[in-house]
């Protein structure tokens, strides 16, 4: 039986490659429209992609990217991605929808609601990706924090860094409560009798009285329980520190195997391999973390066509492309041989990251989609919510459950 998995995009701006947007096929001039982004995420969903994530951040350069020598070449500005997820969700069908937010400045507590208020107004399909840590360019916007994460340390270990270690505690707690606010509201607390006066049940809302390492907070979300319970948490994670957060509080990791002799310790078996030895530690109850894998593609017709594509983009951005995840570039069939190769290796999901936007999106929903169709690759559903779609529960509230015990 052939293994299948669910497929996913990721949106970034003009697409992965930072010389994108010059692309004849770009368009640079409706980066911040919202026609733009209600394109690409129509294209994806109408060919029954089960997700995308939004990508974000809070400064104008990239994360390691040096403020005081900002490059003018490449796209800098962005609209929001929880605000874009919005506006899109009532447009679009089934796809389920993952803005991305930084734990280190917004509070959780709105983006716990920002982020439920999304689940209504998708009916179900919305999630967060959660991104531990803060530049140096993004505490400037704030002005609340004298350190943060500059740099990955020269070995390549989160471990020898304390402020990223921190930063990943951070995160845990952030995912921590953003659950606890979620589940602070039963389902049925809302009671709407209008003849007897009572439009609530006080007794079935709670606080969630919780105090941490990083975070004190007593109340309830301000949004009742949203129709998936919890909208789901992701992370991407490249190594131990971020996969014990994902093994610990994330309903989705995204990794990043490389082939094997590739890069050491990014091989796809040993990912998976300390992925379940960290859930086996840290995770309570029995739903899984579901594991997709990344992969950054450019797509034409021919190889000869792709690998052309990619050197005048390489030509224009000064610098060769570069990326965490593995790079595919090629035909549709290549993009598909790699998905296909992953799905054997035992993920859950592939997300795609197009190198160019719209054309590279256009390609993965009219090429490689049938594709993988075609050879029962992709795994086929119902819609639905976002959970029901990768096969996972919708969590009962917390409270809901002491009250069970308690009587």
């Amino acid at each position: 039986m052939t293994d299948q998995v669910h497929l996913a995009v990721a949106l970034e701006r003009a697409g992965w490659h930072p010389a994108a947007w010059r692309e004849a096929t770009a368009r640079p001039h409706e980066l911040t429209s919202a026609r733009y982004w209600r394109d690409l995420l129509r294209t994806a969903d109408d060919a029954g992609i089960a997700l995308a994530t939004i990508e974000d951040a809070l400064a104008l350069p990239d994360r390691f990217e040096s403020a005081e020598a900002l490059r003018r070449d490449r796209v800098r500005g962005r609209l929001d991605a929880v605000l874009i997820a919005s506006y899109v969700a009532p447009l679009t069908r089934r796809i389920g929808l993952v803005p991305t937010v930084t734990t280190a400045h917004p509070e959780p507590f709105h983006v716990a609601t920002g982020i439920q208020t999304l689940d209504f107004a998708s009916r179900g399909r919305a999630g967060v990706r959660l991104v531990a840590g803060a530049s140096a360019a993004e505490r400037a916007n704030f002005g609340r924090r004298a350190s943060g994460v500059d740099a990955i340390p020269a070995s390549g270990r989160v471990e020898d860094s304390p402020e990223i270690l921190a930063a990943f505690r951070e995160a845990g707690e952030f995912a921590d409560v953003l659950a606890r606010l979620w589940d602070s509201w039963q389902d049925d607390a809302i009671i709407r009798d209008a003849a007897a006066g009572r439009f609530l049940d006080a007794d079935r809302v709670h606080n969630i009285d919780f105090e941490g390492e990083f975070f004190s907070i007593t109340g309830a979300s301000i949004v009742p329980r949203s129709p998936q319970g919890r909208p789901l948490i992701t992370v991407l994670a490249h190594q131990t520190v971020p996969y014990r957060l994902a093994a610990e509080h994330a309903d989705v990791v995204f990794i990043t195997p490389h082939v094997e002799g590739g890069r050491p310790g990014f091989a796809l078996p040993g990912i998976l391999s300390e992925l379940d030895a960290a859930a086996e530690d840290l995770r309570s109850g029995d739903e899984p973390v579901r594991v997709f894998a990344d992969l950054l593609v450019l797509i034409e017709d021919t190889p000869a066509a792709a690998h052309e594509a990619l050197a005048r983009l390489d030509e224009w951005d000064g610098e060769q492309l570069a990326s965490d995840a593995r790079i595919v570039v090629g035909t549709p069939g290549d993009v598909a041989d790699a998905v296909r190769e992953l799905a054997a290796g035992g993920v859950d999901g592939v997300r795609l990251r197009p190198a160019r936007q719209p054309a590279d999106v256009v390609a993965i929903a009219e090429q490689v989609v049938p594709l993988l169709r075609g050879t029962g690759t992709l795994r086929e559903d119902d819609g639905g919510s976002l959970r029901a779609r990768l096969d996972l529960a919708r969590p009962e509230s917390r409270y809901a459950r002491e009250e069970e015990f308690a009587l």
